[in-house]
């Protein structure tokens, strides 16, 4: 197993350094899982706002009345007057306003990037299944090795 550039000879290890190493790597992986389900929805979140700006940004929806969500579960009625720009959210409350076209390319951008860090978590993900498939070889044979022997 790697940890931090070192390697551990995992059979010189006792089958208790084994059961708190593997705990430990479990814990890892939960937090790592659920890291990846947040940058999941983090990634639909954006891809409707890209349907939104397209099925909004259109000249026939001018003057259209919509339901404008103002929380997940909250809306208030309003009208399309605009369509020719959108308020795009930038992170922590801040709004810019730009062209459809350009809030589009600014949640593509912001999907790419999120299915980049996805790939890279599992990558890592990966990595960690193998050691922990490590961890428990070795540390079901030393406790098949340790039990006395029934013939």
């Amino acid at each position: 197993m790697a940890s931090q550039g070192q390697t551990v000879d995992l059979t010189a290890l006792s089958a208790q350094q084994l059961l708190d190493v593997k705990n430990q790597l479990e814990q890892e992986l939960e937090h790592l899982s659920q890291s990846f389900q947040k940058l999941r929805a983090a990634q639909a979140k954006f891809k409707e706002c890209i349907v939104s700006i397209e099925n909004t940004c259109k000249p026939e929806n001018k003057g259209k009345a919509i339901l404008v969500p103002l929380t997940s579960s909250l809306y208030v009625p309003g009208t399309v007057e605009d369509v020719d720009t959108v308020m795009v959210d930038v992170g922590t409350g801040y709004y810019i306003e730009k062209k459809p076209k350009d809030g589009i390319a600014f949640y593509e951008n912001k999907v790419t990037t999120l299915q980049k860090n996805m790939g890279d978590l599992e990558t890592i993900v990966n990595g960690k299944m193998g050691n922990l498939r490590s961890i428990e070889d070795v540390l079901r044979q030393k406790v098949m090795s340790s039990a006395p022997n029934v013939a």
